[in-house]
């Protein structure tokens, strides 16, 4: 039999390591990105996480899950992912902290 010859451009691109999808698609991958398992992420979807049915699958960005993490939590929030700047997360969030922590002013 004689071999099928597949040009590169035909082959599906797989995603860079360490860069973020633009879209989420299906629970496996909504569920990696937060760290749960699946059932729990279509619990959290149930009550009110942010998704779109597209047919019998579902999708949600991670922007969108960052923004409903931070309203449900009262407290801004960001997944780290690969490409996360750490220091600048923590500083960020210590700032957060440290306003929360200065004694408000009497009103007299």
């Amino acid at each position: 039999m004689p071999k099928r010859i597949v040009e590169k451009s035909a082959q599906p691109k797989k995603a860079q390591p360490g860069t973020q999808p633009r879209t989420l698609k299906g629970w496996q991958q909504i569920a990696a990105f937060l760290g749960h398992p699946a059932a729990v992420v279509q619990r959290w979807a149930s009550e009110g996480m942010p998704v779109r049915r597209q047919g019998r699958y579902v999708e949600t960005t991670p922007d969108e899950l960052n923004a409903w993490l931070g309203k449900e939590s009262g407290k801004p929030v960001h997944v780290a992912t690969g490409t996360t700047d750490l220091a600048a997360e923590l500083k960020r969030g210590l700032s957060f902290v440290r306003e929360g922590m200065q004694p408000k002013a009497k009103g007299k």
